[in-house]
């Protein structure tokens, strides 16, 4: 019979190719099933242990050609954790790898310095009363103790200062021989009163603070529902995205970033869609789905740019709302080539031009040959032809940085913008993750923790070579 052989128990099982992305012929599909007997040959030939009988058997390992054993398990797994990272590092865009440089933990510096504070500010009134003469109290640091203590204290810990605040005033008063009974409790009153407030307010900046929380939270968790992590390598390229949300506001931004392995090769974008909030996520995704089915079928870059306008005008005329009347999406589109790992071909439709990092410490930008408009703008100019397509060289070692605004608009307190070609000057980078957290880390210290857009950060590198595995006998 076809396909299969009769004859000690051994039946081999031949599947249909299928197709492989980035222009490479697939290596035969093909499963050979073995008794229990063999298990010993069947780890030999396959690396794995035999399924013992009564279990299911595990999802199919992913071989390469050639890899087979022990060579293949270690590269297998080596891909796994290095796309863990990748999620690792994007889940924590938000989180330690930032914010231990910047902003979160600028705060946490000073509410260690805050901390204290209250109480040393009670301790001074009541020196004030014990060692100055009866004019001369202290009674404004009785009441503005609590007051510090309320943005930066729980509510308990500010009830706490305040009740030591008052306890401080009455004592106080109880000692001063010179006092008067009704401006004794005049003070005590007055210290009680502003401590009530002082807790009032604590609660009502909880309040603000959580739900300022909650709505980033889900601007966040949206964001990354929309732009996934990509594989840490793809086509013999190493690739790395990040995202990072605005630190002014909670909105959802609209940068974008796609990789897509296609049987012409790898193509990228990365694109910053015109607003904020649902509106422009929705473009977003429109951009995304077009883009991955476009590069799927588009034999060329200025193509599949097309079809990513056309996607944009139809959603427009089904929507009819003001925003995809006047919406447009900058956006670089990459791509390289199929057996043209040393080659570049971009277009660009009004986006910031991509940075290209030499392995010798240079950076050039890749400025545009031939200008153009946005996506979502052809109408400006009628009967525009097919966009221009620029070639780069792309030699191993290189390193090409695609971002939005967000980094190239990032300003410091003086209103300096920040200038990636100048800040990467002169370094090296091992691969493109550890390119983009400097990235992240530089433009952080750059505008202080304050940035006021998104960024949406992609950089892909060409994997070096990696020498044969020989084992020694």
């Amino acid at each position: 019979m076809e396909g299969s052989i009769a004859g000690a128990g051994n039946r081999r099982t031949a599947t249909p190719e299928t197709p492989s992305p980035c222009g490479r012929k697939p290596a035969p599909n093909r499963t050979r099933t073995l008794p229990a007997a063999t298990g010993g040959l069947r780890r030999r030939i396959t690396g794995r242990r035999p399924v013992p009988s009564g279990h299911a058997p595990g999802p199919p390992r992913l071989a390469v050609p050639g890899e087979t054993g022990h060579i293949g398990r270690v590269r297998e797994q080596t891909r796994e954790r290095a796309l863990q990272s990748g999620r690792e590092r994007q889940a924590d865009r938000w989180g330690g790898r930032i914010t231990r440089e910047g902003r979160f933990t600028a705060q946490a510096r000073v509410r260690r310095m805050i901390l204290p504070l209250p109480v040393v500010m009670v301790l001074v009134a009541v020196g004030l009363d014990l060692v100055t003469a009866p004019t001369l109290t202290g009674s404004a640091l009785f009441c503005a103790a609590p007051l510090v203590a309320a943005p930066f204290f729980s509510t308990i810990g500010t009830a706490l200062i305040g009740l030591f605040s008052v306890g401080s005033v009455a004592l106080m008063r109880v000692l001063d021989e010179m006092s008067t009974g009704m401006m004794d409790i005049a003070e005590t009153s007055s210290t009680a009163v502003v401590s009530l407030g002082a807790v009032v307010i604590n609660r009502l900046l909880r309040h603000s603070r959580a739900t300022a929380f909650s709505a980033r939270t889900i601007a966040e968790a949206a964001q990354f529902a929309v732009l996934p992590v990509p594989p840490s390598r793809l086509c013999g390229f190493q690739v790395a995205a990040r995202y990072r949300a605005a630190q002014i506001d909670a909105r959802i931004g609209g940068d974008l970033y796609a990789v897509q392995e296609t049987p012409y090769g790898l193509r990228l974008i990365v694109g910053d869609v015109r607003g904020a909030g649902m509106d422009a996520v929705e473009a977003v995704v429109v951009v995304i789905g077009a883009f991955r089915e476009a590069a799927e079928q588009e034999t060329s870059l200025s193509a599949v740019a097309a079809r990513l306008e056309h996607a944009l005008h139809r959603e427009g005329r089904r929507q009819h709302t003001r925003h995809y009347d006047e919406a447009f999406t900058t956006a670089a589109l990459v791509e390289i080539p199929a057996g043209q790992p040393e080659t570049l071909r971009i277009v660009n439709r009004g986006h910031p031009a991509p940075l290209l990092l030499s392995a010798d410490g240079s950076t050039r930008f890749l400025e545009p040959s031939e200008a153009a408009l946005p996506l979502g703008m052809s109408g400006l100019v009628p009967g525009k032809g097919a966009d221009c397509t620029d070639e780069v060289p792309f030699p191993r070692g290189t390193q090409l940085l695609l971002y939005t605004d967000g980094l190239s608009e990032a300003r410091d307190r003086n209103g300096r913008f920040f200038e990636p070609d100048k800040a990467f000057a002169g370094r090296a980078f091992a691969d493109p993750e550890t390119l983009l957290d400097a990235v992240l880390v530089d433009v952080q210290t750059h505008t202080g923790g304050a940035s006021a857009d998104d960024m949406a950060l992609m950089a892909v590198q060409r994997s070096p070579r990696v020498r044969p595995h020989t084992s020694r006998r």
